[in-house]
């Protein structure tokens, strides 16, 4: 799952980064309100995180302006002001929550977690496909009655694929949502990964889950 992090404190920004993406998240960041918007209008995400005090752009605007493109990401906002006013004001622009800084990690999470399920599609922490079994939450993936060991990226790819199951994923889809922003859009990273997704989940005398549809992507 991807989710945009909107935080100018680097120290912060290094903590929420770390803890997200501990929890199988790929995250984003970026360090002003005008990129902050440029990408949650632009790119799909699972979840935005957005601070208030920014530099160019005001979290307020940023989250105004999301909304506006028609985008129903949920946002949670993080910041030191804590006034009820500024509160309802992010509320009525569009946020879903807002944590006051200082914040408890743990919480974070939590909340985090609440949002995610509220969508119908990632409504249980349970993905299935014929007899592919995968917890994302407790990041367990079975087939049959056998336990499969995945990579983080393998992991983050057969999330990736369940939850647009039935869709063909073109390889650039993949790419923005499993490596981001920074990936290396010449790499064959997407084949080699599907490749040995497939040599782990796929088993003789069972139903193929993963298929090429050549030219446009992969469907599972």
């Amino acid at each position: 799952m991807r989710v945009l992090l909107v935080e100018d404190e680097q120290q912060i920004s290094k903590l929420v980064k770390a803890t997200l993406e501990a929890e199988g998240f790929l995250v984003d960041v970026a360090e002003d309100g005008e990129r902050g918007a440029a990408l949650g209008q632009s790119k799909d995400y699972d979840l935005i995180i957005l601070d208030i005090n920014l530099p160019k752009r005001s979290g307020v605007e940023v989250c105004q302006e999301i909304r506006a493109a028609g985008k129903k990401t949920p946002i949670i906002v993080l910041s030191v002001k804590s006034e009820t006013a500024i509160k309802v004001k992010m509320l009525d622009s569009g946020a879903d929550d807002y944590v006051p800084k200082p914040f408890c990690v743990n919480e974070l999470k939590a909340r985090v977690r609440a949002l995610m399920r509220r969508p119908k599609e990632i409504s249980s922490d349970v993905l299935r496909v014929s007899d592919l079994v995968v917890d994302t939450k407790k990041q367990i993936v079975q087939r049959g009655n056998e336990d499969i060991d995945l990579t983080r990226k393998e992991f983050m790819l057969l999330c990736y694929l369940l939850r647009n199951r039935g869709t063909v994923v073109s390889r650039g889809m993949i790419m923005e949502h499993v490596w981001g922003m920074d990936a290396d859009p010449f790499s064959n990273t997407v084949a080699t990964h599907i490749m040995s997704l497939r040599r782990k989940i796929e088993r003789s005398g069972k139903k193929t889950l993963i298929r090429t549809v050549l030219g446009r992507g992969y469907r599972l």
